[in-house]
């Protein structure tokens, strides 16, 4: 039987965003952080890599093993919110929807060349209709924005770290790495609260449920109160108490929900959401070029990669050597960037 706090969703005229292009809502932190991560030598060419070599079958494998597929027949409110999302931000492209028993409300996006959407059964089973619309519509934006990519390499690095796939990957340089993908991870977080304000008609719903990723569900809780400590902790003037929460951070893959939340305040407080809710926006194929204050933000985040890969593994150069012999003992050519021959594994 559905879930009753999602009856009736379906029911709802969604939103729709013809030809929206991710550039619309995109937060600087996200465009400028995704663009030094392509700046930086072989990386690509290592996620397409791994995609090639199997290791994305791999990972679903590992967390699709207990999880249940969602259609009309399954879980169908559930389904229908996300196909109400998927309309929304006119998308052609249709990723299986899953549910995974695990008691924390979560849920990520993986799949470099089929996304796949996993919900934890926790976050199925306790939230509210417009709670879950909030959900789905912030990881539909990750396909619209084509962030699957680089979620994928974070998780199958994660099955790295933690022994899983290690025999199939000797050689690469999991910390560096980690370490780029985390910090370009809570960048891209923060155009996915964008969208799903813009999704759902209500920055506020947004705010909410990170007030809830936050506390819980706490009834007596004032949304009023927590954007007020969201500023509260924008404007924290500790320098030492900066630096630490930022070493806190570090090594998380969503942004603290009190800076999510200040950050959504202060684009709606800007304008940008009631313009494109009134249907200006960009297109897709109507992108504009780079302005050099991007350029000056990419300019920024790729020192910031680079002071990653310095501290933990000696430098850029020697990482990328890593990348470089990791690939060649896989069979590729990496100076010519064609197919080489094999070579044997370690």
């Amino acid at each position: 039987m559905a879930n009753p706090r999602s009856a009736g969703t379906a029911l709802v005229e969604p939103r729709r965003f013809a030809q929206i292009s991710a550039k619309a809502y995109e937060h600087p932190a996200d465009r400028a952080a995704t663009s030094a991560l392509h700046s930086i030598p072989m990386f690509d060419r290592v996620v397409r890599r791994l995609t090639e070599l199997g290791h994305e079958r791999s990972l679903r494998q590992v967390l699709l093993g207990n999880a249940v597929r969602l259609g009309d027949d399954q879980v169908p409110a559930t389904w229908a919110t996300f196909r109400r999302c998927l309309v929304t931000f006119d998308l052609d492209v249709v990723p299986a929807l899953y549910v995974m028993q695990a008691s924390q409300a979560n849920a990520m996006t993986i799949g470099a060349n089929s996304p796949i959407v996993l919900l934890n059964s926790g976050l199925v089973t306790s939230y509210t209709a417009e709670e879950t619309h909030v959900v789905l519509a912030h990881e539909t934006a990750h396909v619209l924005s084509d962030h699957v990519q680089y979620t994928t390499m974070l998780a199958l690095l994660g099955l790295l770290a933690g022994g899983v796939l290690s025999g199939q990957m000797v050689g690469l340089p999991v910390k560096a790495l980690m370490y780029v993908l985390l910090e370009w991870s809570r960048a891209a977080e923060l155009s996915s609260d964008r969208a799903a304000a813009l999704a759902v008609g209500d920055p506020l719903a947004v705010c909410r449920v990170l007030m809830r990723l936050a506390g819980g569900a706490v009834e007596g809780m004032n949304l009023d109160a927590f954007i007020r400590q969201a500023t509260e902790y924008d404007d924290e003037e500790d320098l030492f108490a900066r630096h630490g929460r930022f070493r806190t951070e570090a090594m998380q893959r969503h942004p603290f929900p009190v800076r999510r939340v200040k950050e959504l305040v202060t684009w709606v407080a800007s304008g940008e959401y009631d313009r494109i809710s009134s249907g200006s926006y960009v297109r897709r194929g109507e992108e504009p070029p780079v302005s050099a204050e991007l350029q000056a933000a990419v300019d920024h985040y790729r020192e910031r990669f680079v002071r990653f890969t310095d501290r933990t593994l000696g430098g850029v150069e020697r990482v990328e050597g890593q990348i470089r012999d990791w690939l060649r003992r896989r069979g590729t050519d990496s100076t010519t960037g064609g197919a080489g021959r094999a070579e044997p594994a370690d």
